[in-house]
């Protein structure tokens, strides 16, 4: 047993605390354990702290060493053996599981470096975005405007336009894969081309149009004393407005493969009164409704808003970007 005083081994006053006695004693260990094995001074140092640590033992190691009789001290406590403390070992990180991406942009990218493989990413997703948009426009569903009153009042101009009713020009959409799927129908209307010789020298104006089918392949069209008649029967317009008939009347054959357009404002259409039938291929696609401006939204084709839904991807002709 040590004879050198158990509070000065460990350094610390006669009336410490257990718990600065224990905090002493572990300073102690780490300052003389590190890297080398136990020896006589750890060996003091756990008596010290045995001793110290257990009440009773602590009672009568006060008494003795104050010079009264003690008792023999009792049993130690059985301590688990003091280890020198090393340095912990560093923590290496377990590699990730290899990742098998079934994107061919990611395998083509993968040996490049992480910045540029995020750029590409960003380009290709871009490019994506910019394609859909435009193969939408050009396949699927196009916007139009209306810049004439040729249909006035279903569809609008914008003054001071000759005999337009409204502040803004109505903007409609046209669906461009339908007639890919059934012929056009007789009162829908149509964005299409015009005959684009016989439209300057008749009305002075070409290009993209929007007027109402009257005439299908192999109808007789009559317009007299502005009465519409299919095959001599006569045909119902609630969409022609008081003031708006008029304009050229006659007799018109439609041939094979043909169609032959009105405007609802008939006294102010330039249509195929004018310039004649259209043929199928100029036949764009059908509007089935105005988006703008909010306060004229509507439909104009029966089942239409099952058309929004549709993404057909098919070849179409040429578009225009405004109508007339």
């Amino acid at each position: 047993m040590s004879t050198r005083d158990h509070y000065t081994v460990l350094g610390v006053s006669r009336d410490a605390s257990t718990d600065e006695i224990r905090d002493a004693y572990w300073r102690q260990v780490r300052v003389h354990s590190v890297g080398v094995e136990p020896g006589e001074r750890l060996r003091e140092l756990r008596e010290a702290y045995e001793t110290l640590t257990d009440p009773p033992r602590r009672a009568q190691y006060d008494l003795t060493s104050d010079g009264a009789s003690a008792s023999p001290p009792a049993p130690a406590a059985t301590l688990p053996p003091i280890r020198p403390l090393s340095e912990p070992e560093p923590v290496v990180p377990e590699p990730e599981p290899a990742h098998h991406s079934r994107n061919p942009l990611d395998r083509l990218t993968a040996r490049l470096p992480r910045p540029w493989r995020i750029a590409i990413d960003w380009i290709v997703t871009i490019a994506g975005a910019i394609f859909i948009v435009l193969a939408i426009k050009q396949w699927v569903i196009n916007p139009y405007r209306i810049p004439s009153s040729s249909m006035e009042p279903t569809l609008h101009c914008a003054r001071p336009g000759a005999r337009c009713e409204a502040r803004l020009s109505d903007r409609v959409l046209a669906n461009r894969f339908i007639y890919h799927f059934r012929s056009p129908g007789r009162g829908e209307i149509i964005v299409f081309d015009t005959p684009t010789v016989r439209a300057e020298e008749a009305c002075n104006a070409s290009g993209t149009f929007v007027k109402r089918l009257i005439g299908l392949p192999g109808d007789t069209v009559r317009y007299e004393h502005n009465v519409l008649s299919i095959n001599g029967e006569p045909i119902k317009e609630p969409y022609i407005k008081p003031g708006r008939a008029g304009g050229r009347q006659g007799t018109w054959r439609v041939g094979s493969g043909m169609y032959f357009f009105m405007g609802d404002n008939r006294a102010s259409s330039c249509d195929s009164r004018a310039w004649g039938a259209v043929p199928r291929k100029n036949i764009i696609g059908e509007v089935f409704m105005t988006y703008w401006p909010p306060n004229r939204i509507a439909f104009h084709a029966i089942g239409a808003g099952l058309a929004l839904g549709f993404v057909l991807l098919v070849p179409s002709r040429r578009r225009r970007r405004s109508v007339r």
